[in-house]
């Protein structure tokens, strides 16, 4: 334990700050890039996303881009933003499948819940435009029943290797990406609070999302905060809502006043060392999900003009995936480099249920 409180550094160990200084993070298709990208868009006219592949949407060019986005994933930063398309200038259809399209030359994507989501639309689904926090009486509400109204979204990672996220539209205010590198914030409790430190690689209940993953047998299940792998590499996988959550089950272990602790000081050092920018349509981030978290301020939409933020939304195993600690099975369903995993449906591809 002691070596896994030690600093870890290295460029995935980023601030903010450090991303507000050097914009190489932020990427931009050329006009020759957005060409090829068009003519793939073409040879899949008519074919729904889950229906092709890398092989039937061809980028000659771009894969090359494409390739050094995800060793940027794995080895650099771990987030890379994309910019260049204009979701003018196709359908929403084909906006999905431009998206799909560049996402399965990254990986597998995976599905979302257990009715078979392959391609999230993640939007105002309240039909107020309600806040969906949290702070009132009742169950504990999931993250995804919060992601679908104008709330702010703490900081949380997806079920998956890597993170895809399309802005197909904004609404009028708000909504700004918040991404904070997990390693910066394990380093910096590394040298203020190493014994909350040593309270993160302890196990922490939490319960699975029902409308996710459906009714399990385990719907509660332990896992640490963070975690290092048979090799030594980093992983965090965590969303405070489902360790609340669990609380409501009797036959969870009541949190600790030091975990409790331990929480909250993670989410003081996320607001101290994120970035923050707008998120403006077209663009795509893409965010490693064992080393980086996420969340969003919250927004607001006009019914009137019809301005609405929509993004689309595609989870992915990827082949440059790191190992993962044994006990992380029972999240992830295979730890093994590369693997297929993650998801809601642990070991299944979202071309199986297109």
């Amino acid at each position: 334990m002691t070596a896994e409180l030690d600093p870890i550094g290295g460029p995935a160990a980023w601030t903010g700050k450090d991303l507000e200084n050097d914009r190489s993070w932020i990427r931009t298709f050329s006009a020759g890039e957005i060409a090829e990208i068009e003519a793939a868009l073409a040879a899949v006219s008519g074919r729904a996303p889950g229906r092709f592949g890398a092989a039937e949407f061809p980028l000659p060019t771009v894969a090359d881009r494409l390739a050094e986005v995800s060793d940027e994933l794995e080895h650099g930063r771990g987030l890379v933003r994309l910019g260049g398309l204009d979701p003018t200038r196709y359908t929403h259809d084909d906006l999905k499948r431009i998206f799909w399209g560049l996402a399965a030359h990254l990986g597998t994507p995976l599905p979302q819940n257990t009715t078979g989501e392959i391609l999230a639309e993640v939007r105002d689904e309240t039909g107020t435009g309600a806040a969906v926090t949290g702070s009132g009486p009742g169950p504990v509400p999931s993250a995804r029943a919060r992601s679908r109204s104008t709330g702010p979204l703490r900081f949380h990672t997806d079920k998956c290797d890597v993170l895809a996220l399309l802005c197909a539209s904004n609404g009028i205010a708000g909504g700004v990406s918040r991404i904070v590198s997990t390693v910066a914030i394990h380093d910096a409790l590394a040298e203020r609070r190493p014994d909350l430190l040593a309270v993160l690689y302890q196990d922490f209940w939490r319960k699975r999302p029902a409308d996710e993953e459906g009714a399990r047998a385990d719907s509660v299940f332990a896992m640490p905060v963070f975690s290092r792998g048979p090799d030594g590499a980093f992983t965090s996988q965590y969303s405070r809502t489902y360790v609340e959550m669990a609380q409501d089950e009797p036959s969870v272990p009541r949190l600790t006043p030091a975990q409790i602790e331990a929480m909250d000081e993670l989410a003081r050092l996320a607001d101290e060392l994120c970035v923050e920018m707008p998120f403006a349509p077209g663009q795509i981030q893409l965010m490693n999900q064992h080393i980086t978290y996420h969340g969003r301020t919250a927004y607001a939409d006009d019914a009137a003009s019809g301005a609405r933020r929509v993004l689309l939304r595609i989870w992915l195993a990827v082949p440059n995936s790191r190992a993962l600690p044994p006990g992380h099975a029972v999240q992830w369903g295979d730890v093994r480099a590369g693997a297929l995993r993650g998801g809601a449906m642990p070991g299944r591809s979202a071309y199986e249920l297109a």
